[in-house]
């Protein structure tokens, strides 16, 4: 049986350690997704994966994915289509249609984890200034996307999509490319996949996750100067 949450969102998760193997990093389950709560569990570096026929399911998987911004990897391919101009950047410009945008089912794909409750969960973490979106325009037109929390010097990258070939890569890219000018020290992008490891991303150890955890947390920054590189 796992844990589950007491209502105090405030109230402390289980600790990390205690994750279930099978499933892998299953760590809690229950409460809701207020702000405090969630604040409470990215501090902790646990996160909110579940699908609306099942209760809140809190997760810290072990190994842990993360993209150190300065090792990641943008293709010649792609390199040689963003300096054609196509594509143009902003940042949290298009929060609301960012989190759609990932919401939406993916091709071979039944449904989707980012419920209704965890849109409106995340856009409620964007109005209070912490969660934030990267966008890919191709003439005037949203085409891709990145979304997530910065806390600290720690940005928690929860979900990318692209109607337009390369688009997620190139808001990846950027949003590595504006962590690196502010200092920050990782992107954390929770499970691997083949996609995020051809980028650069890599997987450490738990310990060594919570350790980049208590070693980042600096004020937080996150400025407007959004720098749109013009080559890469």
């Amino acid at each position: 049986m796992i844990p589950i949450l007491a209502p105090d969102p405030e109230s402390a998760f289980p600790p990390a350690e205690q994750a279930l193997d099978n499933p892998q990093g299953l760590l809690a389950a229950g409460g809701d997704l207020c702000p405090a709560r969630l604040l409470n569990a990215y501090r902790h570096g646990i996160f909110p994966w579940y699908s609306d026929d099942q209760p809140i399911l809190w997760w810290s998987p072990a190994p842990r994915c993360v993209l150190y911004p300065e090792d990641v990897h943008l293709s010649r391919r792609l390199r040689r289509r963003y300096n054609q101009g196509q594509f143009s950047l902003t940042t949290d410009q298009a929060f609301t249609e960012v989190i759609e945008g990932c919401a939406k089912p993916r091709q071979d794909q039944y449904g989707t984890w980012i419920t209704a409750d965890m849109c409106a969960a995340y856009i409620r973490l964007h109005e209070l200034g912490v969660a934030h979106s990267v966008e890919v325009w191709v003439n005037n037109q949203l085409c891709g996307g990145i979304y997530g929390l910065a806390l600290g010097q720690v940005f928690f990258g929860e979900s990318m999509f692209s109607q337009l070939e390369g688009a997620s890569k190139i808001a990846l890219i950027a949003l590595c490319h504006q962590l690196q000018r502010w200092g920050f020290v990782l992107l954390d992008c929770q499970i691997s996949n083949p996609h995020l490891l051809s980028m650069g991303a890599k997987e450490i150890s738990r310990d060594e996750f919570h350790q980049h955890l208590q070693t980042a947390r600096k004020p937080d920054h996150w400025g407007r100067d959004f720098y749109s590189a013009t080559r890469w």
